[in-house]
């Protein structure tokens, strides 16, 4: 069978790979800096998405942070435990209640971030300046073309 792109035979050199390589890389990363901060990777990304958007229900943020709606059932219980997040009992209309940061989240998140965001930038150091807006586009129509 033919590569599905111009790479050696080779599945170490095939874009997939790289780019699971690299994600794998990040993810390791990411696990460790934010350990320190009592969080996991999933908790970060809620707390990241809810900083950014206040109020949002289970099912946004799960699709937010590409983990399953049973998954942030899981990640909410925790943050919601440790006083991270807050969400009301009833809501007036519908099922979905809407979900806050609290004081100690916007901490917390504010700690993690300086780890994160150093992360992000010592990867982004490797590739030259110039070059980082047109990955970032080639990132975007790679999930384009793979979500139509």
């Amino acid at each position: 069978m033919a590569t599905p792109h111009p790479a050696d035979d080779d599945v170490l050199s095939h874009v997939g790979y790289r780019l699971k390589r690299a994600h794998a890389a990040l993810r390791g990363a990411m696990d460790k800096a934010l350990r320190e901060h009592g969080l996991t990777v999933p908790q970060y990304a809620c707390l990241e998405v809810l900083a950014a958007r206040p109020g949002m229900s289970n099912a946004d943020l799960a699709r937010a942070t590409f983990v399953t709606r049973q998954s942030m059932n899981v990640v909410m219980r925790g943050l919601e435990t440790t006083g991270l997040i807050g969400r009301p009992e009833t809501v007036e209309s519908g099922r979905a209640r809407p979900t806050r940061l609290t004081t100690e989240g916007r901490r917390v998140l504010e700690a993690a971030q300086e780890a994160v965001y150093a992360i992000e930038a010592r990867m982004t150091r490797a590739i030259a300046p110039h070059r980082l807006a047109g990955l970032l586009e080639d990132f975007d129509r790679m999930a384009q073309a793979l979500e139509e």
